[in-house]
């Protein structure tokens, strides 16, 4: 990064950071609605809802602390933006291990859905794991070079591969839902069950676009523009999407 675009580097991430709380306290809101609403539902369930929201806190918290180390810590030095800080790694990790859990959610609700056939959850579980893999890898090495230049050069692809495989698992997911609960529909006999399920088709396609499409949207910005931050702004808001929309 030998010149320094202020809107597309210190601006995006500034944005991204704004997003992200804004989505953090949307989920927030779901998370106390649905244990309102929901108080009979299993302990397991609940401790995996409040675990996932406990990431998602601890995200927000890498992301500020990202926000505050470029514009209060180091304010005004430009050539900072070249430094990957240990928020940002970590920001990736918590970003990953949330979006692994929500996978894991819904791989079991495959697995139940498709009563209990492991053809259709297994290979969610395997992408899953490899990006989660992927992830880890990627945040190890931003944390070894604090280079984004020097990182773009060597692991360009492996922060792609990343990204790529989260689009894959959300395609995958969701067209696994869709076949599992049109032959659920198929199935059943009374028209107010098929009015239900046209509605949990309608939800898992629209829900499993909007993730894929900011996916790819943060993928598309990294491969066109790895010269400024505009995707890592994009990257900020990836798991407030996936928690709040699934």
């Amino acid at each position: 990064m030998a010149s320094v675009d202020i809107p597309k580097t210190f601006g995006a991430l500034l944005l991204g950071g704004l997003f992200s709380a804004v989505m953090s306290g949307v989920v927030a809101v779901q998370v106390v609605v649905y244990l309102r609403l929901y108080p009979s539902d299993s302990l397991h369930l609940k401790a995996l809802v409040l675990f996932a929201w406990s990431l998602d806190i601890c995200h927000t918290g890498f992301v500020w602390s990202t926000l505050w180390d470029y514009f209060v810590t180091y304010f005004g030095v430009r050539e900072r933006i070249n430094y990957i800080p240990w928020n940002v790694a970590l920001s990736i990790v918590f970003t990953a291990i949330l979006t692994f859990v929500v996978h894991c959610f819904f791989a079991h609700r495959i697995f139940l859905l498709s009563k209990r056939h492991w053809r259709f959850t297994i290979p969610v579980l395997v992408l899953a794991v490899l990006r989660l893999a992927s992830a880890c890898a990627t945040a190890g090495q931003m944390i070894r070079l604090h280079s984004f230049s020097l990182f773009n050069m060597q692991f360009r692809w492996l922060f792609t591969l990343g990204l790529a495989l989260s689009s894959g698992i959300d395609i995958l997911i969701t067209s696994c839902l869709l076949f599992l609960l049109q032959s659920s529909r198929a199935e059943a006999s009374s028209t107010g069950l098929n009015v239900v399920i046209d509605l949990l088709v309608r939800y898992a396609f629209e829900m499993g676009t909007l993730t894929c499409v900011g996916t790819v949207t943060s993928m598309l910005c990294y491969l066109a523009m790895g010269h400024n931050l505009i995707f890592l702004g994009l990257h900020f808001v990836i798991s407030k999407c996936l928690f709040a929309c699934k």
